[in-house]
């Protein structure tokens, strides 16, 4: 006789260790949070549970520090109010509040903090001294401190410490060399160390300090710096400063070099050759070298900005003496494939590869891409950037070859490939893909000598007026049906498992086409990530009607957007006769954000780089407050503060905050900017607020 189950078994009967397990699994903020009310034991193991939290609210109201998250042991405390500001300056006790931090958060051994000056990890440091990982942030200037100064404290008392992330700090190259050199311990337990800094794109680490903070660390497992690599400097990173490092750090899996100047992340002009006017000092044979001495390199950023010439052979070498390796960057690098009948050489032998990303390789063609296709049957993501000799063709080819495993594609800057022919390359796996960027360049298409003879303008889109930006769209979906009636046309795509969506577009251009190109049935996208760039001072006028982010409304899923426009330039202030200053240019982009059903937005302004200044203006805050289902709100930048009173309209908004994250950020308020009275009265009156949910 089959045994009979208790059928009456009720979700509390599981033991509190098993729900322990389950809780701690769940990952997403909200989630936790709905599970922390569903009862008191639930609440209880939900907070017991939660390791990792970030510290939002004003600094100043010290009793409503959570006391209930002991367990947390990954703690942020970048982004509290008023952001920027020094963390413990609105206590008169700042050692008080060090302590009251420390009793409520007892277990961090992962923090990340707001460090404007020395003072703050002085009295931090000394809290934690079982740090493991700590991220500094800093947008605004270095102090006029000693060198090393701001990680004196840290390396003091957090002996520690294994990981260091400097990548939105500020701070002089000269300043950590001699502060790792003065602690030789803790550089010596350090395996991880991110120098990669975002803050500023002028700077790069010189070739001696690469080597003094490589020799001072030869236990790193990952590492990543900005560089100088142009010859044309004094201490610039050439042969023997890769190949010191190389020797200094064998045990590095992860290595990530970048020019300081491909850190603007501004678009190359895609009408150039490809080549710069200078080579970089980097030999095939140093290349080979360097690789034989990282045996277990997994990831591989190699961004130098320069020419390297016919670098096939090197990277021949590279699948043999760096067998682990999975992620591969290479920049300015040349030669990488000779794509002879299609058959794999060079980068094409990197077999294990699962993340290839090519930017500025002058002399890849459509065989190269077909040869990296069949040599890298593993890629999953795949990025080409200012490639100008590739084409429709060998996109296509190698989308069919691997479209078992593609999910995450970047095409930018290509000659040969806008929106639409980006689109209909990626045909074969239009099911398939998760994550895709594309540039919005709506206009002519310089077909290559394998597909025509001459240039010729895409049929699919023509501007009537490109200079006021109006489109004429009834013959624009005439000449898409003629698209939709051919066998590769886009009529029934169904791009079902997409996500996140990424654009570049110049300044004045519509998005308007970017729904008739192919992208019209999206039901999965969550997320649309929109920069836009160029010189708003050249531009006479602008639509009436917008942007376009209305017809964004055929993405039913549609809940976050980032709109970057911090490339866009223009006038801050009175603009010159017959120009309009940035104003307009907010209401242009803004237009229709309110149709649209966003719980989460980040929104850069415009700036004005003789000003540098970006600051949400009165028609952006008025457009903002029609957001009516908005949860979250992050400007990246500064507004006044009737201004910001505006988004009390929105009845769901429950987090908002200004970052001034640009270099230098203001170091003091003026009239236009949010002060520090002006932030706290804003948030207490949201605060106030009853919340529908």
């Amino acid at each position: 006789m089959a045994k009979k189950f208790n059928t009456n078994v009720h979700f509390h009967d599981i033991p509190d260790a098993i729900l322990s397990s389950i809780f701690s699994l769940i990952t997403d903020t909200r989630s936790r949070n709905a599970m922390s009310l569903v009862c008191l034991k639930w609440h209880l193991i939900e907070r017991s549970t939660r390791t990792c939290l970030s510290l939002r609210g004003n600094i100043r109201d010290l009793f409503l520090l959570p006391t209930c998250f002991r367990a947390v042991s990954n703690l942020d405390l970048s982004l509290v109010s008023p952001w920027g500001r020094p963390i413990l300056d609105s206590s008169p006790n700042t050692t008080l509040l060090a302590q009251v931090l420390h009793c409520t958060f007892p277990s961090v051994v992962t923090l990340t903090v707001y460090a404007r000056n020395p003072s703050i990890l002085h009295l931090l440091a000394p809290q934690w001294p079982n740090l493991r990982q700590i991220k500094l942030v800093r947008w605004h200037k270095r102090s006029p401190t000693t060198l090393g100064s701001d990680f004196l404290a840290l390396f003091e008392h957090c002996h520690s410490l294994a990981s260091l992330d400097l990548s939105h700090f500020y701070c002089w190259t000269e300043d950590l060399p001699p502060a790792l050199e003065a602690y030789p311990s803790i550089a010596a337990s350090l395996s991880h160390l991110n120098i990669l800094n975002y803050t500023s794109s002028d700077q790069g680490f010189k070739s001696h300090e690469i080597l003094a903070i490589t020799s001072a660390c030869p236990n790193l497992r990952e590492f990543l710096a900005a560089c100088i690599f142009d010859h044309r400097y004094i201490g610039f990173v050439g042969d023997e400063t890769l190949l010191s490092l190389a020797t200094n750090c064998p045990r590095l899996s992860l290595l990530h070099l970048v020019d300081s100047s491909s850190l603007s992340a501004a678009r190359g002009d895609p009408d150039n050759d490809g080549y710069t006017t200078e080579d970089a000092r980097i030999r095939q044979t140093m290349l080979i070298e360097m690789f034989s001495a990282l045996p277990l390199l997994e990831e591989l950023v190699l961004d130098v900005c320069h020419n390297v010439r016919d670098t096939w052979v090197a990277l021949e070498m590279l699948n043999s003496k760096c067998p682990r390796l999975k992620s591969l960057k290479l920049g300015q690098f040349h030669g990488i494939c000779k794509g002879i009948d299609a058959r794999p050489d060079g980068i094409a032998l990197c077999s294990r590869l699962e993340s290839l990303s090519i930017k500025n390789c002058a002399d890849l063609t459509d065989s190269g891409l077909i040869s990296i296709s069949l040599g890298c049957p593993r890629l999953t993501k795949f990025e080409v950037q200012g490639c100008k000799k590739i084409t429709k063709l060998g996109m296509t080819k190698l989308a069919s070859i691997l479209r078992k495993t593609l999910t995450e594609v970047k095409i930018s800057c290509c000659k040969h490939l806008n929106t639409v022919t980006s689109l209909q390359a990626l045909e074969p796996i239009r099911d398939c893909l998760q994550r895709l960027h594309i540039d919005c360049v709506w206009e002519m298409v310089e077909q290559s000598g394998s597909e025509a003879t001459s240039s010729a303008k895409y049929d699919g889109f023509k501007c009537s007026d490109k200079r006021r930006g109006i489109w004429e769209d009834a013959n624009l979906k005439k000449k898409y049906k003629k698209y939709n009636d051919n066998e590769n046309g886009y009529a029934s795509s169904n791009w079902a498992k997409l996500q996140c969506l990424s654009l570049w577009i110049p300044v004045g251009e519509l998005l308007n086409p970017l729904v008739l190109a192919g992208l019209d049935n999206c039901p999965m996208l969550e997320e649309i990530q929109i920069k836009v760039e160029g010189d708003c001072r050249h531009q006479s006028r602008l639509s009436p009607d917008g942007f376009g982010l209305s017809s964004l409304l055929c993405y039913p899923r549609l809940s976050k957007m980032h709109i970057d426009c911090q490339a866009a330039i223009g006038y801050a202030l009175t603009a010159p006769s017959g120009h309009v200053d940035l104003s307009p240019w907010e209401r242009f982009y803004l237009n229709g954000i309110g149709r649209l059903n966003l719980t989460e937005l980040n929104y850069w302004p415009p700036q004005d780089i003789d000003y540098n200044k970006r600051s949400l203006s009165l028609p952006a805050a008025g457009l903002l407050a029609q957001c009516r289902t908005m949860r979250k709100l992050f400007v990246h930048g500064t507004a006044n503060e009737h201004f910001m009173m505006f988004l009390l309209k929105v009845q769901t908004l429950r987090d908002v905050q200004l970052r001034e994250d640009y270099y230098p950020a203001p170091e003091n308020d003026n009239s236009t900017e949010m002060r520090i009275d002006s932030c706290s009265r804003f948030e207490d009156a949201l605060n106030r607020r009853a919340i529908p949910d």
